[in-house]
């Protein structure tokens, strides 16, 4: 924004200086022109995208792929009107970022987040690698139904409660025992149930660009339970420390000058209470 404001007003600031002959020399050279306007276009790119990521509420670990490759093939694309200069800033940013990312750990969670988001879903997944995540979706859906199972099937201990009286047997629950003894094929069944959750969930629309990914599985989590395990575990990583920042202003607004005996309890209550209607 500075270097934009200085090319802006290029030709005032010429005329201010030239009138003082002890201040000419601070006059900006064609060459001093050059690498301003070289810095501009290789930064002036990403301050719309910087003004937007640092102003949306939520900001989780399923965007980072989506904004490589925007950074790769848009943002700090090469182009020939650009100079040297810009061409060697964009190249590197670009390589900064990629490495950053490149560790095969982080290309599994990240492949993982992008293929849960419903904006997206395999769209930023190279070909290549597409089976494999599905594979790996489906291995950690699996994990999460049988952590899910033994955590509910564990009955509490009633031995000490008196005896109810024994219920009459409905027509329902012949069809329950039918379905106990046939039990055994109960691992194909689910493999099988997993196998169509996934290829359902990728044959739904995707959401508008500018939907809400976290409202999207709070509604459809009735018809995706085990990805929807999935979303909830990895929609909850954070990329950006923007929200944190906020709730940083926020305790400062709370806790001023005039207001420094706040006991620790009262301003938890008042921190939080701020945070819900940010």
């Amino acid at each position: 924004m500075m270097i934009s404001r200085i090319l802006e007003q290029q030709q005032a600031l010429t005329q201010v200086l030239s009138a003082d002959k002890k201040l000419r020399h601070l006059i900006p050279t064609w060459q001093d022109i050059d690498v301003l306007e070289s810095v501009s276009k290789s930064l002036g790119p990403m301050l719309d995208f910087t003004d937007a990521l640092s102003g949306d509420e939520y900001v989780n670990v399923i965007f980072v792929k989506p904004v490589l490759q925007l950074f790769n093939t848009s943002l700090l694309e090469m182009r020939e009107e650009d100079t040297d200069l810009t061409k060697n800033i964009k190249k590197k940013m670009q390589d900064y970022l990629n490495e950053k990312y490149e560790d095969d750990d982080t290309q599994k969670l990240l492949d993982i987040s992008s293929f849960l988001d419903p904006q997206f879903k395999m769209d930023f997944i190279s070909a290549d690698k597409k089976t494999q995540v599905k594979a790996r979706v489906a291995s950690q859906m699996m994990e999460c139904q049988e952590k899910s199972s033994c955590s509910t099937d564990v009955e509490p201990n009633v031995t000490s409660a008196p005896q109810a009286k024994k219920a009459k047997k409905s027509l329902g629950s012949f069809f329950k025992q039918s379905e106990t003894a046939a039990k055994g094929d109960s691992s194909l069944t689910l493999k099988d149930a997993l196998e169509a959750e996934l290829n359902t969930y990728l044959l739904t629309p995707p959401i508008d660009k500018e939907g809400d990914p976290l409202a999207w599985w709070k509604v459809h989590k009735l018809i995706f339970p085990r990805l929807a395990r999935l979303a909830r575990k990895y929609l909850c990583i954070p990329v950006t420390s923007s929200p944190s920042e906020r709730l940083f202003s926020t305790s400062g607004n709370i806790v001023t000058c005039q207001r420094t005996w706040l006991k620790p309890a009262k301003f938890d209550r008042l921190v939080f209470n701020s945070s819900l209607f940010v």
